[in-house]
């Protein structure tokens, strides 16, 4: 079974048995995780889509590690003017172990 889940301003592929890296979440590693905000669910037949959430559906999910992701680079220039602008920023994410998902 896989379903669409929306969590942090962003929508994810899960599915059961997998882990997915997603935005931080609230919580200490091993901590179990409830997701609510379901989009889809595909089952072959018994697929369901949610208009905007499927009611009463839920994911649960432990936490196994939080930490941070490579470094992004963003660099700004103007050519001929002198202008630069380098930044570098590092995503904090959740690992996120996919348990069950029910209707």
């Amino acid at each position: 079974m896989i379903a669409i889940v929306e969590t942090g301003g962003k929508q994810y592929k899960v599915e059961e048995g997998k882990y997915v890296d997603i935005e931080l979440l609230d919580g200490k590693e091993g901590d179990k995780i409830d997701l609510d905000k379901i989009v889809m669910i595909i089952d072959g037949e018994n697929s369901k889509i949610g208009q905007p959430y499927i009611e009463g559906a839920i994911i649960k999910g432990e936490i196994l590690k939080n930490g941070k992701d490579k470094k992004v680079l963003v660099y700004k220039m103007r050519r001929k003017k002198g202008y630069r602008r380098k930044n570098g920023h590092r995503q904090q994410f959740s690992r996120l172990m996919v348990e069950s998902i029910k209707l």
